[in-house]
């Protein structure tokens, strides 16, 4: 899995949609794939079912049982956004 990861990262390609594909990985895997992906000039689509340490992202949307919340942020400064955190709260409780 991880041999075609760099085979995709090395093809030249301009769009890569990774649907989960680190959640198996362990730190210094994602560390390696991190470093890796950081050199793609293309466009990402990271589908990530978990939050962990990828933090590539310049773009988050977040699908909710309560609608999307859309932020042109790193996943670091969403994920620490008091007041994103708060509409997220309560867009999850929608359904509970």
């Amino acid at each position: 899995r991880d041999i075609g990861l760099s085979k995709l990262i090395l093809s030249n390609s301009n769009v890569l949609v990774l649907d989960d594909s680190i959640n198996h990985l362990g730190l210094e895997s994602i560390t390696s794939v991190n470093k890796g992906l950081e050199k793609f000039s293309g466009v990402m689509l990271l589908v990530l079912m978990i939050r962990n340490d990828l933090n590539l992202a310049n773009r988050i949307i977040e699908i909710t049982p309560g609608g999307i919340i859309d932020r042109k942020t790193t996943l670091e400064e969403y994920l620490e956004n008091k007041d994103i955190q708060a509409q997220l709260k309560k867009m999850y409780a929608v359904n509970a």
